[in-house]
């Protein structure tokens, strides 16, 4: 058995959350000892396709041809497209229909999360759908102190200054307004973003909020990986992720991972396996997020992070590994 991952453009998905599903993939099956390629130029026997471009599809039409197997993953809803580039919501209909014109080409769809299934559900697709989550390197994000180390003296931290972190795209989607609200009303603590986009490619008042639009406590430091952020996982204060629509979001899963404080809004997505309180803080507004924050940095939250780090557990890439593979042997014994 041998499984073609196919990502359209890997340079430009690099930093997005398909970037982080594409490595994902990749060591999830070599965990499991499952044969792939990257190359659609290869033997292979079935095809696993993950982004929506013109040569998705054709890739697509290829393995049809071929009569080999093709698996669709669903990482992208109409939902989750809303306030994010510029003209989005108008674009998000059309956009809808798009990806299920795409996602109607496949045998079967994977999707991140059961409230990700129920919205591909919703749009009248009737092929199996299998929930799988995106998984996460447990190692990678352990509690590592000289990683914690690299990251403070990097951004030039004080030993007790507090610090706040978030990862994601330049989205109102992700709440980035919301991030910056909260700095605004905790000048004390340091707020730091992690990521960047195009600024060509998102609305106005998004790159003005990064540009000038903020108060001094914030940092937008663009895209970063390896020791520093994987240091900032483990080595702030709380994770703040204040996204108003994801159908799982990776940096979640990392933060939980890193044994982390981590506030996320209340979302349908997060329903049946966070739980506040429990092994993550949620809110709805930001007097909630303000007072979670407070919470967590005033009280020991030690059990509730080590919850979430079994939520994580739960969601390993060996995990992730092994369900892969009992979709892959399903279509191929049919």
């Amino acid at each position: 058995m041998k499984i073609l991952l196919y990502f359209e453009g890997q340079k430009l998905i690099a930093g997005s959350g398909i970037g982080n599903a594409m490595h994902h993939q990749m060591a999830a099956l070599r965990a499991n000892k499952i044969a792939y390629t990257l190359d659609p130029n290869d033997e292979y026997d079935i095809l696993h396709i993950n982004t929506y471009g013109l040569k998705s599809r054709k890739i697509i039409k290829q393995a049809r041809k071929a009569h080999k197997p093709v698996i669709y993953h669903a990482h992208s809803t109409q939902e989750d497209f809303k306030n994010s580039f510029i003209g989005s919501n108008q674009l998000a209909p059309l956009y809808g229909k798009y990806l299920k014109s795409l996602y109607q080409l496949a045998d079967v769809l994977i999707t991140p999360t059961p409230y990700a299934k129920k919205l591909l559900t919703n749009y009248g697709l009737k092929m199996p759908i299998y929930p799988i989550s995106n998984g996460i390197d447990i190692n990678k994000y352990q509690i590592n102190e000289t990683k914690i180390t690299a990251f403070r003296n990097y951004f030039k931290l004080d030993v007790h200054k507090k610090v706040v972190i978030s990862v994601g795209l330049f989205f109102e989607r992700k709440g980035i307004d919301d991030f910056v609200k909260l700095a605004e009303l905790n000048p004390e603590i340091t707020f730091i973003w992690f990521g960047h986009i195009n600024f060509a490619t998102i609305p106005r008042k998004i790159r003005k909020l990064v540009k000038t639009n903020h108060p001094a406590n914030v940092i937008f430091p663009g895209y970063i990986t390896g020791d520093i952020i994987q240091g900032a996982y483990s080595g702030a204060d709380a994770f703040l992720f204040p996204s108003r629509e994801e159908t799982e979001g990776i940096v979640v899963l990392e933060a939980l991972a890193a044994s982390q404080n981590v506030i996320i809004r209340d979302i349908p997505v997060y329903a049946d396996w966070l739980t506040n309180h429990e092994n993550v803080f949620k809110a709805r507004n930001i007097a909630e997020f303000n007072q979670q924050l407070h919470y967590v940095l005033e009280h020991d939250t030690k059990l509730i992070k080590n919850a979430g780090v079994k939520v994580a557990q739960a969601r390993s890439i060996t995990t992730v590994g092994e369900q892969l593979k009992a979709v892959y042997q399903s279509l191929l014994t049919k």
